[in-house]
């Protein structure tokens, strides 16, 4: 009998232990090479392990384990037959950090005495990760949705369906009138969003400081622009590429706010890595727009578009979201009308963007209803002073209700700053 230890590869440097989030198998399952058998969480993305060889797996870990990079997780007997019946299934070869949305389905076999876990094979009915976690937060059961991915998997496009199209009254869980309670241990993701939180606000002099901005100039652009730079470069138009564009140049006249604290020196950097605060279903994701300061606005949309996707489908890699400078999070998605966002360390400064809401305001003697936002700028108050906050965060208003003042030197400024 031939078997190979299947051991937890690193996921990133500075990451040395990891959860097993999900066993995609079960234990006495064949298994084909390159077939995702697991789901594990870092303290920076879910990431999934493909096994290395066809053959009969043993697991060595339960759900919920924490294992180190380099320990073995599961033996696989290389020289065990396929079962009879069953054809080897086109796997797709997939890299370590990247998380695939339908996983292959297995035939399996009769478990081997004593298995470790429970069955946890891709049967009809069974969500993916993004659709257990839309089903979780809007109480709906599996046997109310038909699954129409592969071998009757249910994904995230069934339950928006199924919301969509509405349930009896007894579809979904909602409040019993019971006093039970449900106990779930927090991920390692989750845990680690915990331990920085705490650490920042422990660590660091945050201040936050307010401000206002006119949105109409910025919506009257996209309102004439929207189609044509659609159409043109193949991506919509959001308010996000204004607010990273505005930043940028801001941080270039305030740089301390684009530096940040190491021991007894502070490190200034001549380039802007901006942070894009997205949801996900394990969490709030900040992946990184490398080198935003040199993107146009097609260029800065394009990325945050894709990255979004990866955090919202779960492919996000740790890579993705290291060595940010600064960070930009939009509550107003959610309909937050203010907030005082936290520091993403080890940054020294965060913008939080809010709802757009139609106020009353003075303009030129008259008052006059305009799309205001509110704005506020998180800073680490040992590094960056109170003038330069204020400063960076005017500069950034200015630019917002100015945009032509992004760019110089043109006949139709709007149209060169969407590269149309």
């Amino acid at each position: 009998m031939s078997v190979l230890e299947m051991k937890v590869p690193s996921p990133g440097e500075s990451i040395s232990e990891v959860e097993i989030a999900q066993w995609l198998v079960s234990d006495g399952d064949y298994v084909e090479k390159d077939q995702t058998i697991a789901e594990v969480d870092s303290d920076k993305a879910t990431l999934e392990l493909p096994a290395e060889e066809s053959g009969i797996i043993t697991l060595k870990a339960a759900e919920g384990d924490v294992v180190k990079v380099g320990q073995v997780v599961c033996l696989i007997d290389t020289s065990a037959a396929r079962p009879e019946g069953t054809v080897a299934p086109k796997v797709d070869a997939a890299p370590v950090n990247e998380t695939v949305s339908a996983p292959v389905a297995v035939q399996p076999v009769t478990p081997s005495p004593d298995p470790i876990k429970k069955e946890a094979s891709y049967a009809e009915g069974t969500p993916s990760v993004a659709a257990a976690k839309m089903m979780e937060e809007n109480g709906i059961p599996a046997n109310k949705i038909n699954g129409t991915g592969k071998d009757g998997r249910i994904t995230k496009q069934d339950v928006l369906a199924a919301m969509s199209s509405g349930f009896s009254a007894d579809a979904a869980q909602g409040w019993g009138g019971t006093r039970n309670q449900n106990r779930e241990k927090m991920t390692m993701l989750r845990r680690k969003i915990a331990e920085r939180l705490v650490s920042v606000k422990n660590e660091t002099a945050m201040l936050t400081t307010f401000n206002e901005v006119d949105m109409k100039p910025i919506m009257d652009i996209r309102a004439k622009y929207k189609d044509a730079f659609a159409k043109h470069h193949e991506v919509n138009l959001g308010f996000m590429s204004f607010f990273t564009k505005a930043v940028t140049e801001a941080l270039h006249l305030f740089p301390a706010v684009n530096a940040q604290i190491d021991g007894n020196e502070m490190i200034f950097h001549d380039y802007a890595d901006i942070g894009v605060a997205v949801s996900s279903p394990k969490g709030l994701m900040v992946p990184v727009v490398r080198n935003a300061e040199q993107m146009s606005l097609a260029e800065i949309e394009k990325e945050i578009k894709r990255l979004a996707v990866k955090a919202r489908d779960g492919k996000i890699t740790p890579d993705d979201m290291a060595g940010g400078t600064f960070t930009i999070t939009n509550g107003g998605v959610f309909g937050s009308m203010m907030s005082t966002p936290i520091i993403n360390p080890p940054q020294s400064a965060i913008l939080g963007m809010h709802n757009i809401v139609d106020r009353p305001v003075a303009i030129d003697g008259k008052v006059e209803i305009r799309p205001m936002m509110y704005l506020a700028l998180s800073y680490d108050h040992r590094i960056i002073d109170g003038k330069e906050s204020v400063g960076f965060l005017v500069k950034v208003k200015e630019m917002l209700e100015h945009p032509e003042r992004m760019i110089f030197g043109s006949k139709d400024p709007h149209a060169v700053l969407l590269g149309l």
